[in-house]
């Protein structure tokens, strides 16, 4: 191997053990970024290797100032080339030391000779090596290091990128070419293809929260030959994922899912999302103001979680209750406020130590949350979830919640995350380890603000997941306006393009100028990437996912019209049963109430019978009553005691 440089040291800028410069030849392939090594030969120290990247780099003359170059020429730029001797020029290079063999004692770097790294030296001063040919590997491509004309592929180690050494992955970069989702998703393609055996099983959950951009993973993208030489090299398949599991909420109409992947062909493959109240009631926290529900209206809430919901309860007017959905909920309030004013007259504003005004208030937010969440929050009937304790090794699950309200968002990524969590401590969700891909966080855990539900959430995952196995991989555009722990705690931090506006904040001084310079300009597939192994950043190319980006999905599946009502119904029961005919189906819900037919729709999904059609039509036989409702018991309502005898 030929030496392209040579250690220079002087008393301005001498060697230190982290910092190192040397000087090139004008012609040379070395760049901002690149790897090199330098031996100690000819120093005395023949034993001692040292390899660095290069952070910032010079050009030098021998001109003493600029002047003399302007007399030199006379004033006259165009006559400077006509000078009778070429002014010598060198290239001059600053290099942070990335690691030194042997690494004790620690020394100032040797003034040898400097060479580009190639594959070998790569996985060595990156330390790579460690977990790359281990006994029991644990390496998980990320990208290929492509500098200095070297195509060697980059690993993370999967003790710190998913647990438990250290877990957590954020990138940051302006939207549109910083490609933080397909960064993401090839990311998470390589983790299905390399994670350790000895590691177990791994799945994982993406909120789609913009457009379409996650809804197409099962489907085939174009890849060019360069990326397809990419994924060779990484050992990485090029093909979609092959188990994607999507969800997305109802419309309000309660047939018609809220997604852009409608497409006849594609439709089929979506399954609802849809919550009652007992799935709800647990996040009342989520989607109550707490600048208008206090302290009393907290211990009503709780009171009916821990007394009411589920259980027989008498209101104290005779009447037993079960209250198991929203329209149960409404008919226990309103025999409540009957009661009150026919027993005491209107006068008593006092039931079992809870003010009527505080009950109103609790009713009014509750059932108002089935209103500003209608389809994915369900009056009446069962829901239709996650497969809690099935999940599936190698499967992405994604939930598409991009046109849900603000508040719906908020509450299927609290009440997602935390049943996550619930069933990893258990180890009973089927898998070992989970990715949670949640991009804009910039809105759901920014620095500044109010402290909520989300945020809390956001930094209990960042702050204790890891042991759990469950493993947050971030995305936003500015990552100096994310909260300093969700992103502090991230073990793993990848950047694309940057605004310059950002690396101008107090988080990128560590940055050299070349290096901000470099992040300003980085072209679509490059990303820098740090990592616990790695003592510098270290940029690094990726190819293009080999799935159907959001925006080429909608052109290629154009999204469905809302379908009526009864074409709905029977999309969705051929869906899960090939043999279902459309015209039986119509014929069974021709006049009937569009509610008894969602009630039974929603049976069916939840049960899942062999035969459908026969299941769907011994449900809708009759009206559908949530699992171990009681029958109530009906009292007429007595007449309102008279003032006087006098009729009028």
């Amino acid at each position: 191997m030929n030496a392209i440089g040579r250690v220079v040291a002087t008393e301005l800028k001498p060697a230190t053990p982290h910092q190192f410069h040397f000087w090139t030849a004008t012609d040379t392939a070395i760049g901002i970024g690149a790897i090199v090594k330098v031996g100690g030969s000819g120093t005395g120290d023949e034993g001692r290797v040292v390899y660095g990247v290069v952070t910032e780099g010079f050009a030098y003359s021998d001109l003493a100032t600029p002047l003399h170059d302007v007399v030199g020429a006379e004033g006259d730029p165009t006559r400077a080339e006509e000078a009778p001797t070429a002014r010598q020029q060198i290239r001059y290079w600053t290099a942070a030391v990335l690691r030194q063999t042997p690494e004790e004692p620690l020394q100032p770097v040797p003034l040898g000779q400097v060479y580009v790294a190639d594959d070998v030296d790569v996985a060595q001063a990156l330390r790579m090596d460690t977990f790359l040919y281990s006994a029991t590997p644990t390496a998980i491509p990320i990208g290929l290091y492509t500098s200095a004309g070297r195509e060697a592929p980059v690993y993370l180690d999967a003790d710190f990128l998913l647990g438990p050494e250290a877990a957590h992955l954020n990138i940051s970069g302006v939207s549109g070419l910083a490609t933080k989702t397909s960064a993401v998703e090839f990311l998470l393609a390589s983790i299905f293809a390399h994670f350790p055996a000895h590691k177990g099983r791994v799945a994982a959950v993406c909120f789609n929260v913009k457009g379409p951009d996650l809804c197409f993973l099962d489907q085939p993208g174009d890849l060019t030959d360069e990326d397809r030489h990419r994924y060779q090299a990484l050992k990485v398949p090029a093909e979609p994922f092959q188990r994607v599991r999507l969800y997305a909420p109802l419309k309000a109409d309660g047939v018609n899912l809220n997604t852009l992947r409608t497409h006849p062909d594609l439709v089929g493959d979506v399954e609802p999302l849809t919550w009652g109240l007992q799935e709800v009631v647990d996040f009342a926290e989520v989607l109550l103001n707490r600048d208008d529900i206090d302290a009393k209206a907290d211990a009503f809430i709780d009171f009916l979680r821990d007394r009411v919901l589920g259980k027989s309860f008498d209101d104290g007017f005779g009447t037993t209750h079960r209250v198991q959905t929203f329209a149960d909920l409404a008919r226990l309030f309103r025999s409540i406020f009957d009661g009150l004013e026919i027993t005491a007259g209107g006068r008593s504003d006092t039931w079992r130590t809870h003010h009527i005004a505080t009950m109103r208030k609790v009713r009014n937010r509750l059932l108002n949350i089935s209103t500003r969440c209608k389809g994915l929050v369900t009056d009446d009937g069962p829901s239709s979830d996650l497969p809690w304790k099935g999940f599936e090794d190698r499967t992405v699950y994604v939930i598409d919640i991009a046109n849900v309200d603000p508040l719906g968002q908020d509450l299927v990524f609290a009440r997602v995350v935390s049943k996550l969590r619930e069933q990893l401590e258990r180890r009973e969700l089927g898998v070992d380890a989970v990715v949670v891909f949640v991009d804009e966080l910039n809105k759901y855990a920014p620095g500044d603000g109010p402290e909520t539900y989300v945020k809390k959430m956001l930094l209990d995952i960042s702050e204790r997941g890891r042991y759990l196995g469950l493993v947050l991989f971030g995305a936003e555009q500015f990552r100096s306006q994310v909260h300093r722990r969700v992103v502090g705690n991230a073990g793993t931090q990848v950047f694309g393009r940057m605004d310059m506006d950002e690396l101008a904040t107090p988080g990128y001084q560590v940055l050299t100028p070349a290096t901000k310079s470099k992040l300003a300009t980085l072209p679509i597939g490059e990303l820098m990437i740090r990592h616990p192994h790695f003592t510098q950043p270290i940029f690094v190319r990726f190819p293009k996912p080999p799935v159907l980006r959001g925006r080429d999905g909608v052109e290629r599946f154009p999204p469905g019209a809302d379908v009526p009502f009864e074409d709905a119904v029977v999309r969705q029961l051929v869906r899960l049963d090939r043999r279902v005919r459309p015209n039986q189906v119509k014929d069974l819900i021709a006049d009937r109430e569009p509610d008894d037919v969602r009630r039974a729709l929603a049976a069916v999904r939840r049960i899942r019978p062999d035969d459908v059609l026969a299941y769907f039509r011994k449900v809708l036989g009759a009206r559908v009553e949530p699992e171990a409702r009681m029958l109530r018991e009906h009292h007429a309502v007595p007449p309102l005691n008279p003032i006087s005898d006098e009729p009028y």
